[in-house]
């Protein structure tokens, strides 16, 4: 065994995002090939995702349930869909709110399942602006390093050595 220990790296460290690791920090690690990646990916993925739904909405007009059936059927996957874009956009943007949200969140968990092309979607859409929640951890991260710099700078140099120079005056 050495005696070699690694020494750990000063202050905070960046937050991982899904399909990027921390490759988003400095945009280097194939950091383009993976949006461009993710980007296809979700694309495809809400592709299949309306080819099930397709599915789904052809078992219910076989089964002769009524226009008015399918008519709420597609309002209903249309509905779910927008709402769960809207809500995975803004969640890019900003966190929830812990206490006041968390009912919203338990709620919007049903309407996130039945509109995930909306949510694939967003994913899509945001790969061509960053990273999707790349602005948020940005911002948290920076935030941290700041504070984290701020406590650091105040505890340097020799509190000994202080006092002395006062003394000398």
């Amino acid at each position: 065994m050495s005696d070699e220990r690694q020494a750990p790296d000063a202050g905070p460290q960046p937050t991982e995002i899904r399909f990027y690791g921390t490759t988003w920090l400095n945009h280097d690690g194939g950091y383009a090939l993976r949006r461009a990646a993710t980007a296809i990916g979700a694309l495809v993925a809400a592709a299949a995702g309306c080819l099930v739904l397709r599915f789904a909405f052809q078992g219910v007009a076989d089964a002769a349930a009524g226009s008015l059936v399918n008519v709420l059927l597609v309002v209903a996957f249309a509905i779910c869909s927008a709402l769960a874009f809207r809500h995975t956009w803004t969640g890019f943007v900003r966190r929830p709110d812990a206490p006041a949200d968390a009912a919203a969140e338990k709620s919007m968990r049903s309407i996130r399942v039945i509109g995930f092309v909306g949510i694939l979607l967003a994913y899509f859409c945001r790969t061509f602006v960053e990273a999707p929640g790349e602005k948020l951890r940005r911002a948290e991260y920076e935030e941290e390093r700041r504070r984290y710099e701020r406590r650091r700078t105040a505890r340097t140099g020799n509190p000994a050595g202080k006092s002395k120079k006062r003394k000398n005056r």
